[in-house]
């Protein structure tokens, strides 16, 4: 298997400890995820190494058996899983850029006071949003799972609350999820006011960088990770055999 990788591999290593699944199942090379309904990243299929069309079928059927569908992530330098997968009728998914700096690149400007806030356990207020987003108990069960050092994000505007996220931390790395802004509080600047709050929490424990994914299809989030002064460090993508 071609795997020229372009990502260095301990950003991936960073997404499962700070985004971890319920558990792994190992079926030789491949590694199956069981996500209990936390989405796409905790529940896709990886492959380690070379893997037959036979073993496919039989992670295939293995996450049917799990409730799951047949989906595995796709890492930058698998090209010939990509075209194996794509040859077996499955279809690419949700392409997903990372983009990363140092905590010092965000924490240049104060934060206005009470416009953010970190706090473990998440308070009410910032599940309700998180579930206003579509981010509902599964996803939270993520959060919970993770054992490295994370915290909650709570932003204000206007006195009110604004938005969340979510930032756990893996070595030297924190990485961002689940950054939600609720929908008449948007445009005002609220998730510059997020990142850099996830900027100071992510220097105050450690971190040499601060990293966030999101979907290629999602301009107004990569346009401000851009505008942020954060750099795209690799990707990866998922397919889906429907």
């Amino acid at each position: 298997m071609s795997t020229t990788a372009v990502t260095d591999p301990k950003y991936y290593d960073v997404v499962e400890a700070t985004w971890p699944c319920l558990r792994k199942e190992e079926l030789g090379a491949i590694t199956l995820r069981v996500g209990a309904g936390g989405g796409s990243r905790v529940s896709a299929a990886t492959a380690e190494a070379e893997v037959s069309d036979d073993q496919i079928a039989e992670a295939e059927a293995a996450m049917q058996a799990l409730d799951q569908p047949r989906l595995f992530m796709i890492r930058d330098g698998q090209v010939d899983l990509d075209a194996q997968l794509d040859r077996l009728g499955y279809v690419v998914m949700d392409p997903v850029v990372l983009w990363t700096c140092a905590p010092s690149v965000l924490t240049d400007v104060p934060i206005p006071r009470v416009t953010t806030f970190d706090v473990w356990e998440p308070l009410a207020i910032q599940r309700e949003i998180w579930e206003t987003g579509g981010i509902g108990p599964a996803r939270l069960a993520v959060m919970h799972r993770a054992v490295a050092p994370k915290t909650a994000l709570l932003g204000r505007w206007d006195d009110k609350p604004a938005g969340v996220a979510y930032v756990g931390l893996h070595g030297d790395i924190a990485m961002l999820h689940a950054l939600e802004i609720l929908p008449h509080q948007r445009r005002k600047g609220m998730g510059v006011w997020m990142m850099r709050q996830a900027a100071v929490w992510a220097e105050q424990h450690g971190a040499a960088e601060l990293s966030v994914l999101c979907t290629r299809a999602n301009v107004a989030a990569n346009a401000l990770y851009s505008g942020l002064g954060m750099t795209e460090a690799g990707g990866y993508h998922y397919r889906i055999k429907h």
